[in-house]
């Protein structure tokens, strides 16, 4: 690969994307090349996308059009690739569809970036590498990480879940586990760069297994690290919640008491659609177990509404749901059909965009509510805020997480 050669990332997405950056940082870096904050400067820009959410797909095809006048011009024209979910998703549309786009290369690829950009830089045309890999976890090499207090460590790839609205099984393959002795010695050099925070990352974590280390082994491992103050995690899937991570999360100190579960609805019918292979009873359940272990835990989670068939009264059972079980916040989105998936083959998106609104408003009304009363009744207490930077509103504040990632705000 040629030297001398900027080269810009642009990130969309979940935190595995970020992560994903990261290691590409590395790739091309260590390959002689300048990684540039500025696309202007660039000679070769990366788009590292996510295909979740149809509002990710709008953002990276407007960031195309205002890029289209970087390819024209006659110092530096610029090269353009497009990485992660989307282009696996997508495949040849891509390409077909933008004239702009030089090359597109999958999850699994990135080793190959250098080669793919030389290609795309001699002029060849339709380039593009979306094998997925059963055993690729980019071992031996460290992600280039900006300055900070926490750092994504993803310690598995892929998912097997089969979720029948998730593209993920699709765009990032079959679930596979990263050796735990290689994932902590990733923290101690984190540890040595500075940071004091890592979040465990995997499309479900709770499923992490290598040999006989399972993922309640490795969280306790990281959070011995010394020099790690905080340890958290994302995501686990509320299916098989294992007791011991349970335990590991009750009993050290180091761990967060935080867990981002997936509700996805509140409804069994709707539920089995989706293949979350739980019920309403069941995950309640687990809710009810996680907060008589874990005093103080602070919950979030997601929430689809309008998939396909759900009816008004099935919407009403996952907003009395969310009444009972109170979450500390939710992420919630409209249903939007993803290609590939089982719902987008089997299901017609039958639910009205303005019925899809109006119980996105009415559900996030509910949500404003709940967490303004458990937020009021931190009033008073003292916390420990791990401090992250200074407030970009006001550069005489510094802003922070709680323990329970509450977000907080200190001059």
């Amino acid at each position: 690969m040629s030297e001398n050669i900027n080269v810009y990332i642009e990130t969309y997405g979940c935190q595995m994307n970020e992560y994903d950056s990261e290691l590409v940082a590395s790739i091309i870096a260590g390959n002689g090349c300048t990684i540039t904050r500025s696309a202007i400067e660039a000679d070769v820009i990366l788009l590292n996308t996510c295909a979740v959410r149809e509002n990710a797909h709008q953002r990276i095809y407007g960031r195309l059009q205002e890029f289209k006048k970087l390819k024209t011009r006659t110092i530096r024209p610029v090269t353009i690739g497009i990485l992660g979910c989307m282009p696996q998703n997508l495949r040849g549309e891509l390409l077909e569809a933008h004239e702009e786009v030089d090359f597109i290369a999958g999850p699994d690829s990135y080793r190959r970036l250098p080669d793919l950009i030389d290609e795309a830089r001699a002029g060849r045309d339709g380039i593009e590498d979306l094998q997925l890999s059963k055993q690729e976890t980019y071992s031996g090499i460290n992600p280039r990480r900006q300055d900070g207090v926490n750092a994504w460590v993803a310690v598995m790839r892929g998912c097997d879940n089969m979720c029948s609205f998730c593209v993920v099984p699709f765009t990032r393959g079959r679930e596979r586990s990263r050796d735990p002795a290689e994932v902590i010695d990733e923290i101690r050099a984190l540890v040595a760069d500075g940071f004091r925070q890592v979040t465990l990352l995997g499309q479900n974590v709770n499923s992490y297994r290598y040999g006989d280390s399972g993922f309640a082994d490795l969280v306790r491992d990281t959070a011995e690290v010394p020099g790690i103050y905080r340890v958290r995690f994302t995501a686990p899937h509320p299916k098989d919640f294992p007791a011991d991570l349970i335990e590991v999360i009750a009993g050290h100190p180091k761990v967060c008491g935080h867990i981002h579960l997936p509700l996805q609805a509140g409804n069994n019918r709707v539920l089995d659609l989706m293949n979350r292979t739980y019920t309403i009873e069941a995950f309640e359940d687990l809710v009810r177990r996680l907060r008589s272990a874990i005093p103080g835990l602070s919950l979030t989670t997601d929430v689809i509404i309008g998939f396909p068939t759900e009816t008004t009264a099935e919407f009403e059972d996952t907003f009395r749901a969310m009444e009972r079980i109170r979450f500390d916040a939710a992420f919630i989105f409209k249903y939007s059909e993803r290609k590939g998936t089982y719902a987008a083959r089997h299901f017609r998106d039958d639910v009205p965009p303005d019925e899809k609104t109006s119980r996105i408003v009415k559900l996030i009304e509910l949500q404003k509510q709940i967490t303004g009363e458990i937020n009021q009744a931190l009033v008073g207490r003292t916390v420990e805020v791990l401090i992250e930077d200074r407030w970009p509103k006001d550069d005489s504040q510094v802003v922070g997480r709680t323990d329970g990632f509450k977000n907080t705000v200190i001059p």
